[in-house]
């Protein structure tokens, strides 16, 4: 049987009463299923968060990234090469998240691409193509006035862990 909650629990986002235990079977919300727990995700093979937010956090089916930009696990700004240079190591960035999370490209379910110069498509697309090969997910490409640290490309995606 389903469930009603009357309201949310502190440190839930729809007041699961399972934040320690897991998931609860047919537990019900008043607006939304249970996802589980909500977890971070977080790997040295992609550069660290350059703010206040995690590389990815995820619940029990879904993975969801922050937007990766052209700067290497070593800490190197790409911000001044090609977008074809920036757009390899956002990607390798996303590829390593995703990983982290138990999840792959063939996972994913949608990305969403911001771009100070949207002109730069179809080169950004040339490479999009070598990383999202066969049968691509659904993708949003953005153009943007800028992003941080001055790079021109940033990349995040939702994935199925499941």
């Amino acid at each position: 049987l389903a469930r009603t909650l009357p309201g949310p629990t502190p440190g839930r986002w729809h007041g699961c009463p399972t934040r320690v235990a897991g998931p609860t079977p047919g537990c019900i919300s008043k607006r939304r299923p249970c996802m589980g727990m909500r977890r971070t995700v977080s790997t040295e093979d992609a550069p660290a968060a350059v703010g206040a937010y995690s590389q990815a956090t995820a619940t029990d089916d879904l993975l969801f990234t922050a937007g990766q930009i052209p700067l290497t696990p070593e800490g190197d700004l790409l911000d001044g090469s090609g977008i074809d240079v920036q757009t390899e190591q956002a990607l390798e960035n996303l590829v390593a998240v995703l990983e982290a999370g138990g999840a792959s490209t063939d996972d994913v379910l949608t990305v969403t691409v911001y771009m100070t110069d949207i002109g730069e498509f179809e080169t950004m697309n040339t490479v999009y193509q070598t990383v999202f090969e066969g049968d691509p997910p659904a993708r949003s490409a953005v153009g943007v006035a800028e992003l941080p640290k001055g790079v021109d490309i940033a990349v995040e995606a939702v994935a199925s862990t499941t």
